[in-house]
């Protein structure tokens, strides 16, 4: 309905200046249904004179689309998330989607809500990125709304059947990467900054796994009174966590970082302290954000390909709403090592 002389214009009030059903109008309006040329442009003159505007969303939901994608994410204001929304923002225009954002803020009870749909009929699909829920508990709670999952949540029982679509990079082939990277250059003495107190199946266990395997593929033991516990993935805790281990800090020459978020806390924090890098200690990151470009040293990361996320994100959406009874994919992405200064030396 539109507005007309400060009030709404209905579809009931188009017929009747029309002289028609309201029927009529629908189907004028909906391009559906027999209506002759005659009574069709009386609708539309009418349609013009009063300024009425059907309701997109209510055709759209009788017809069973509201081209409109959830994503969900943890915080919104993560730069590896916010660049993320927008290349799935972006992917979804040019598939005629629009895309709304939820944030979850590592909430269990509303990843459990997401999982289930959101309990409205308003959207076409979610694509979502848990941090509490287990894949395994996520494929318990989803309803009927397409759903794909995105992260590098491993799951503990790899052998069970999923229903759920996932897209991620390998988390353990890219660790393993950028830990031998450190090593090839002659580090030998290296520590990993963003292991997780709940441990399995999270991001910061597989990037510990590929840490661990690089290592062995060496033939170098790893010392795993080096592998560091974060609260979370943030600066302030890559800060936080290395002045606490400042005392012993000559004991290492590399230090492999879970997200670039925590490497830029580390580098502030052995800045302060009087710790050159890369001289004295190589600083890897992840997740190739604007910052870690941009700071001083720049940041040997490794760089996901969002776009390529966002892309088969959407159309793993696409394909479940043409055809329900599509089998889950486990879709991996590319990644790329990008060596800057902070490790180079």
């Amino acid at each position: 309905m539109s507005e007309q002389a400060g009030r709404r214009v209905g579809i009931k009030e188009v017929a009747a200046a029309a002289g028609v059903s309201w029927k009529t109008v629908s189907n004028v309006v909906n391009d559906t249904g027999r209506v002759g040329d005659a009574t069709r442009a009386r609708v539309e003159a009418v349609i013009v004179e009063l300024g009425y505007r059907p309701n997109l969303a209510g055709r759209q939901l009788r017809r069973g689309r509201t081209n409109t994608l959830a994503l969900a994410v943890p915080w919104v204001h993560a730069p590896y998330f916010s660049v993320l929304a927008h290349e799935v923002i972006d992917v979804g225009s040019t598939r005629g989607y629009r895309v709304l954002i939820e944030e979850t803020r590592s909430s269990r009870d509303t990843e459990l809500q997401v999982a289930r749909g959101f309990d409205v009929q308003a959207i076409d699909g979610i694509i979502f990125s848990p941090l509490e829920l287990t894949p395994a508990e996520i494929d318990e709670a989803r309803g009927s709304v397409p759903l794909v999952l995105l992260g590098e949540r491993a799951d503990p029982d790899p052998a069970r059947e999923r229903r759920t679509d996932h897209v991620s990079i390998d988390n353990v082939h890219a660790a393993a990467q950028v830990t031998a990277h450190l090593l090839e250059s002659g580090r030998r003495r290296l520590a990993f900054l963003g292991a997780e107190p709940r441990g399995a199946g999270r991001t910061g266990a597989q990037r510990v796994q590929g840490f661990l395997d690089a290592h062995a593929a060496a033939g170098i033991e790893a010392d795993e009174r080096w592998v560091l516990q974060v609260p979370q993935f943030s600066r302030s805790s890559g800060a936080a966590t290395v002045e606490q281990v400042l005392p012993r800090i000559g004991e290492i020459d590399g230090l492999v970082c879970a997200n670039d978020e925590l490497a830029l806390g580390a580098l502030h924090a052995l800045r302060l302290n009087g710790v050159r890098v890369p001289a004295d200690l190589a600083v890897t990151g992840w997740d190739n954000t604007e910052d870690g470009r941009f700071s001083n040293p720049s940041l040997t990361t490794v760089a996901p390909d969002l776009r390529a996320i966002a892309e088969t994100a959407v159309d793993r959406i696409i394909t479940q709403l043409a055809d329900q009874a599509a089998d889950p994919v486990d879709a991996l992405v590319p990644h790329r090592l990008l060596v800057r200064e902070s490790s180079r030396g």
